[in-house]
């Protein structure tokens, strides 16, 4: 079994404790986000609707290298993600650089 990273740990985190929104329509529905994550396989349709979204939310965005979304989370075509927790959404994006390569 591959060992997860400490990024991965704190996605799950923010899934178990209900601190974020899976999809992009749930993720519209929010008034306000720390974070908010794109998979490298989402459609350049999907990424632009995310960047707006960020936009929107005010927030920080982070696009994923070489990980799927979809595996961290455990739902099947997850491709955009909010975390709505100020101190999770800093955890991950302190340690995003390191463990998850090929950030954009």
């Amino acid at each position: 079994m591959q060992e997860k990273t400490k990024t991965e740990t704190y996605i799950g985190f923010s899934v178990r404790s209900r601190k974020c929104k899976i999809g992009v329509n749930a993720v519209a529905t929010l008034k306000k986000a720390e974070l908010v994550l794109v998979c490298s396989s989402a459609s350049e349709n999907t990424k632009n609707e995310a960047q707006k979204l960020a936009q929107k939310l005010r927030c920080e965005i982070i696009i994923l290298g070489t990980k799927l979304l979809a595996e961290m989370v455990h739902k099947e075509n997850a491709k955009v993600m909010a975390i709505t927790d100020k101190a999770l959404a800093k955890a991950i994006i302190e340690n995003a650089e390191k463990d998850l390569k090929g950030i954009n």
